[in-house]
């Protein structure tokens, strides 16, 4: 008989957002092919619960009969962002979490869940994140708990927290690969067909979707193009063309809509796929140069040394 290796226990409270349920379950499914050993056990104050999409989802253990170890995890799943009712979970509820803290369980709260941690106490003097849109709330109604602003997930001991929905896949990745190895996570990710593994510290909203709360078509067009084409080099007069505006105009109506001008927006995509492929991939530096459409390595090593605080240390001892 196979050994389990640990149980992973997903607390699905009422109203659960069933995306932060079903990312993360099912990277540890996808351990479990790749052969280890984890046990999954659905775990609630009821024996059924109605999911915000209207799925009911039954025969749940009450978490009263689980005690999870030290070597166990649970993930405690968000639910709706709109409405914030901690009084509907059993007052035990944060009992049994204190208690569970106290084995050294490693506790995960995907989204809004980090309010029900906050109100056990478990988040007192600890880095946390939530939601973006809870961030200020958690902050106001949690004034002990170190609250992140923009960050995908957190860490403090044996206490995680993430910003919610894809973000607790990212957070699962990372435990996978504390505890199996980045090789692991990785051939997870790639299963999964994630189409770039995320550190916690990377911003809520993709760099893709930034500068881009706007309705001018033509500089979504333009936009589009660069994220496409970031080997290729272009002039403004190039660009103009594309959606048939005169060059001065283009440079105009781009700054006005987005906030930044066309260079500047081309470098922070730029440095995004540099990162992303200095991270995730063995490219020498001279290739990834130029797929980020630079002719030397000098050109890309001078524009990420110039970025530095934002770069995480295993890019910055590539640079070294």
């Amino acid at each position: 008989m196979t050994k389990t290796i640990a149980t992973v226990y997903f607390y699905i409270p009422q109203q659960v957002t069933l995306l932060d349920l079903s990312g993360v379950l099912q990277v540890f499914q996808e351990a479990k092919l790749l052969g280890f050993e984890y046990g999954i056990n659905f775990i609630s104050s009821t024996t059924s619960v109605i999911c915000s999409s209207g799925l009911e989802l039954a025969s749940l253990t009450h978490f009263s009969k689980v005690n999870p170890q030290e070597n166990d995890l649970v993930f405690i799943s968000g639910f709706s962002t709109h409405q914030i009712d901690l009084d509907s979970e059993d007052a035990s509820f944060f009992t049994w979490l204190r208690q569970i803290n106290a084995n050294q369980t490693t506790i995960c709260s995907i989204c809004s869940a980090a309010f029900l941690l906050a109100k056990a106490g478990l988040l007192n003097h600890k880095e946390c994140t939530t939601h973006w849109k809870l961030v200020d709330k958690l902050k106001k109604e949690y004034p002990l708990a170190k609250t992140q602003n923009n960050t995908l997930f957190t860490q403090s001991g044996n206490i995680y927290t993430s910003a919610g929905i894809i973000t607790g896949i990212d957070l699962a990745l990372h435990i996978i690969e504390e505890r199996h190895g980045k090789e692991t996570a990785a051939t997870i990710a790639k299963e999964m067909v994630v189409y770039k593994r995320r550190r916690g510290n990377d911003e809520q909203e993709s760099v893709y979707l930034q500068n881009r709360n706007h309705h001018d078509e033509k500089i979504h067009i333009i936009q589009d193009w660069i994220i496409s084409n970031l080997d290729k080099t272009s002039t403004i007069d190039f660009l103009a063309e594309l959606v048939h505006v005169g060059p001065r105009n283009l440079t105009r109506i781009f700054k006005k809509q987005t906030g930044i001008t066309i260079a500047e927006y081309r470098t922070k995509l730029r440095i995004e796929k540099a990162k992303s492929l200095l991270m995730n991939s063995d490219y020498k530096i001279e290739h990834i140069a130029h797929l980020c459409g630079y002719k030397t390595s000098k050109q890309l090593r001078i524009l990420l040394e110039t970025h530095l605080d934002a770069l995480p240390s295993a890019i910055k001892n590539k640079l070294s």
